[in-house]
């Protein structure tokens, strides 16, 4: 563990190019926009958003315990007695100055990763690996985005080993400003899928996009490519034309600098056999699916540049256990037994939902249980966006599933798509979907909720957690 500082109270001066107001910090141990989260010796940045100024929420700040607070001087005079501050011109700019300023002082070898699919689950995969040789920082939850990526820069010891930062778009021109603040020593870009059309007239675009991530390797660096998307040749261009002085890829196909040769499920765990750089290597990864047995991949492969021990690196992967509404699996009580929960609530797209199809499908069920698919709207999916949701009619019959509950308008085309005696209910919202989901669980049920984020079906999963809850107390 890290013992120094992360900051202390004079060198965030000049980092963030500040004025002190009501004396100086003495240290910050974290970094912090957010009051709800902010812990004891944070610096706050008042950051002003869509919805909340950070101004308002000085004052809470320094009651919690913020060993400073950074504001701009449009506000500085509103907190004469609060306690330190750091009083900038731009509150996002010296944001970003501070980002800039960790990524300078680090020696740390530095991943960046994106993909329109499985970019939090590689950079999680690679926190896990990566810590078991050394120091490692990594983006917080999808810390990806105009204030995420210097926000977890910021976050970064000067001790750090390893830095691993996800990179997230759905603009063009987006990930080219992220990267240059990240400045990686490796780039990777796990897959393009359909995600963010009503921005991009094609897929082709969204690679162009995503692959705005090689312009801002460090001279010499290396760049990681799926040779199985369907954009590989686009993206491979990109890259050839980029500061990489390599280009390396993962996939199955039989030109895979990282190649999957076998893989099979066991329970909820996936086990592979791959090939790296001609060497065997065999992994098992506690996440089921052929996309996360390449997600294993990429890290490896990142391993592998970083010059780190294979076989080690690989074992470390079992430690490895999805994150909250991205795949975990977990068993449930109800009334007579347990069904298995599939959370795949946080995000999807038809890349992904047709990838969750897959392990409903190989998920075993109980006896007189059934597999049930909970889905909600795939978003941002523009003019194409009935047509997409319609088209999973198809995949849902061939996966197998025997009832279908969806919610939204978009998923409403999925819902009479499918097989007349598969579909069970539609409602408008996920709300409204609540409580005939939960009437229709019985033991041996394997059910999978996923949606887009703004659809909101981690309420489901909620509820369905709750009523577990309750049975397990009444029991």
């Amino acid at each position: 563990m890290i013992q120094e500082p992360l900051w202390t109270g004079l060198g965030l001066v000049g980092a963030l190019n500040a004025r002190v107001s009501g004396g100086i910090a003495r240290e910050a141990s974290g970094v912090s926009i957010d009051t709800r989260t902010l812990q004891r010796g944070d610096l706050f940045l008042a950051i002003k958003g869509d919805v909340h100024d950070g101004h308002d929420f000085v004052r809470a700040a320094h009651d919690k315990g913020a060993a400073a607070a950074v504001v701009d001087e449009a506000h500085a005079r509103d907190f004469p007695d609060a306690g330190p501050l750091y009083v900038v011109k731009d509150v996002q700019a010296a944001l970003e100055r501070l980002g800039a300023y960790a990524r300078a002082r680090s020696g740390a070898y530095v991943a960046a990763i994106t993909g329109s699919v499985g970019k939090t689950s590689t950079k999680d995969m690679a926190r896990v690996v990566f810590s078991r040789f050394g120091a490692t920082h990594a983006s917080a939850a999808s810390y990806n985005n105009h204030w995420g990526v210097p926000l977890s820069l910021a976050r970064m010891h000067a001790a750090t080993r390893y830095g691993l930062f996800e990179l997230g778009m759905n603009h063009a021109g987006e990930i080219a400003a992220l990267v240059e603040q990240v400045k990686p020593h490796v780039a990777v870009v796990t897959r393009v899928a359909a995600v963010h059309l009503e921005n991009f007239p094609n897929i082709e675009g969204i690679a162009d996009a995503k692959a705005e991530i090689f312009g801002g390797l460090v001279g010499g660096g290396v760049a990681i490519v799926n040779r199985d998307d369907e954009t590989y040749e686009r993206l491979a261009r990109a890259a050839v034309a980029s500061p990489a002085a390599h280009v390396f890829t993962f996939g199955q196909h039989e030109s895979s600098d990282a190649r999957l040769i076998s893989y099979e499920m066991q329970g909820d765990a996936g086990v592979g056999e791959a090939r790296i750089f001609g060497r065997r290597i065999d992994f098992l990864v506690h996440a089921p699916g052929v996309h996360m047995a390449q997600n294993a991949l990429a890290v490896l492969l990142v391993a592998h540049v970083f010059d780190l021990d294979l076989d080690q690196a690989a074992a470390a992967l079992e430690e490895f256990t999805p994150s909250v509404g991205r795949g975990r699996r977990e068993q449930l009580a109800i009334a007579g037994g347990e069904i298995t929960l599939i959370d795949e609530s946080y995000n999807a797209n038809p890349t992904s939902m047709r990838a969750a199809f897959e392990l409903l499908k190989a998920a075993p069920v109980g006896p007189g249980g059934r597999r049930i698919a909970v889905l909600g709207d795939m978003l941002e999916l523009g003019p194409h966006s009935g047509e997409m949701h319609a088209e999973l009619g198809e995949d849902l019959a061939r996966a197998g599933v025997d009832l279908l509950f969806t919610a939204g308008p978009n998923m409403a085309r999925a819902h009479y798509a499918a097989p007349e005696s598969m579909r069970a209910e539609h409602r408008s919202t996920a709300t409204e979907l609540e409580e005939p989901v939960l009437a229709s669980l019985r033991p041996g049920d394997v059910v999978m909720v996923k949606g887009s984020n703004g659809s909101r079906m981690g309420a489901i999963v909620k509820a369905m957690r709750e009523k577990s809850s309750s049975s397990a107390n009444a029991s």
